[in-house]
């Protein structure tokens, strides 16, 4: 069973129930809805649609909303773009209709750069360095040579701009993601903490609290990643973005320094953009593409995201059959063992840190079939799945919103069960849970569980059961 998890995007190439279905069985765990495309109408559908189609087939699917946040992008050019050699002065401009000058809708970032700053367009086809600054127009120089087309991207890579991550359209696609009860909401944009908490203000607002997963694209991020991983449910290695803020030979060790961050704490990361990209248009993936999604598993990813190539590719099921292949055969070789030894030489004066690093060690030693996590709000779970155990992780819980969010966590199966309210009750529900793990007398499950029942953020008890003969 692969215990990375896939989060696909879903788009025009995959918006229908049949391919939807195709997914689920290849091995998606969390359907991801890209607010910067489509209109609410359209997303209502999706939704509605995905989730039909997961209890259809007794999945567990987790939906993750993706916020646009404040995207920069050229106004129109002329048709066919405009070709620029090396060398080429461009004039920028807020101002519409000046035919000697290249429209910038965006008045606050011609006043955030200053002389000697780079602007990236699109994903570095072309790129400019700001020569000479006067009043509202910036004048610039072609560094990187290529065509110049209507509503390409924009980049200042090291600007500090000062403009909030939640955008009006954001706050509207808040709206209806709470509305939705979806599982997971993406901030783009994020620089600090202050973003992600400006986002969980404008939920409870709406009464609402889904899980917030900061993307990691600003250099900003880079330098308050720990605060940043405090106030986040967890992280996006956006790598897109990122690897136009930073250097691209950057990317794969901050990459790696991301997902470390996060399994220091037991939130879950994924990593994203790009993986897979060459099946967009071809059924396989190139072999430097496959060496990428197999690095990040063997980091600790807890998940590994497809985003044109389930969205907008010929070939959404065998990108996400694709990602489980690699996943399957490179979790054969994950280093449990080096996990192990953090475990063994890690410390911590926090009982719940200490009780899920036990139960891995106690799973490993008595040959227990499974740990397993009763959990409500799937905090439990996570701090177990944190260490990577060999021995697989099960979670029992009541809630159905625990049960999907935990979609995304590594190595974890989570199955639903009837409210409990003691410690017999609670071991009663979770062994008849695990009956369709063909369990036999004799075997060992190793069960945590926070008491009292109903409180979050605590894990205090640790418990061997053994399999009785009937």
């Amino acid at each position: 069973m692969v215990r990375t998890k896939i989060v696909a995007t879903i788009g025009p190439a995959s918006n229908n129930p049949e391919t939807i279905r195709r997914m689920l069985d290849a091995g998606m765990t969390v359907a991801r809805i890209n607010f910067s495309h489509g209109d609410h109408d359209s997303h209502i559908r999706t939704v509605a649609m995905l989730r039909k189609v997961a209890a259809s087939e007794s999945r567990v699917l987790a939906i993750l909303g993706d916020l646009q946040g404040p995207k920069l992008r050229l106004g129109h050019v002329k048709a066919g773009g405009i070709p620029l050699a090396l060398g080429d002065e461009v004039v920028l401009t807020p101002h519409r209709g000046q035919p000697a000058m290249i429209h910038l809708p965006h008045p606050d970032l011609i006043e955030a750069v200053q002389v000697g700053a780079r602007l990236v367009i699109g994903d570095g086809e072309v790129e400019f360095a700001v020569a000479g600054k006067k009043e509202d127009t910036l004048r610039c120089t072609v560094t990187v040579a290529g065509l110049l087309e209507s509503r390409k991207g924009v980049n200042a890579p090291g600007t500090d701009m000062a403009v909030s991550s939640i955008t009006e359209k954001d706050k509207v696609d808040l709206a209806l993601a709470c509305k939705l009860d979806l599982d997971y909401v993406a901030l783009s944009f994020v620089r600090a903490a202050a973003d992600v908490q400006e986002l969980r203000d404008l939920m409870k607002m709406a009464g609402r609290t889904i899980p917030i997963i900061a993307k990691i694209e600003k250099r900003e991020a880079i330098d308050h990643l720990e605060e940043i991983r405090e106030a986040a449910n967890g992280m996006m290695v956006a790598r897109g973005d990122l690897g136009i803020e930073v250097l691209p030979q950057e990317v794969p060790l901050l990459q790696k320094r991301i997902i470390q961050c996060c399994n220091e704490v037991g939130k879950p990361v994924i990593t994203a953009t790009q993986m897979l990209q060459s099946m967009v248009e071809h059924p396989r993936p190139t072999r430097a593409e496959a060496s990428d999604v197999a690095n990040a598993i063997l980091d600790g990813t807890d998940a590994v995201m497809l985003s044109n190539e389930t969205a907008m590719g010929k070939f959404p099921i065998e990108a996400v059959q694709m990602m489980a292949n690699i996943a399957e055969i490179t979790e054969q070789a994950f280093p449990y063992n080096l996990w192990r030894q953090r475990r063994q030489q890690s410390r911590s004066e926090l009982v719940d840190m200490a009780i899920s690093a036990a139960s891995c060690e106690v799973a490993r030693q008595v040959g227990a079939r499974a740990i397993v996590s009763t959990t409500m709000s799937g905090y439990t779970a996570q701090q177990i799945a944190r260490h990577r155990p060999e021995t697989a992780v099960i979670a029992v819980t009541p809630s159905s919103h625990t049960q999907r969010r935990l979609a995304l966590v590594w190595g974890v199966d989570c199955l639903l069960v009837s409210d409990f309210h003691d410690t017999d009750a609670m071991l009663a529900q979770a062994v008849a849970a695990l009956r369709s793990f063909n369990l036999e007398p004799g075997n060992k499950l190793v069960i945590t569980a926070g008491v009292p029942f109903g409180s979050q953020g605590q894990t205090n008890l640790i418990q061997v059961h053994t399999i009785a003969n009937h």
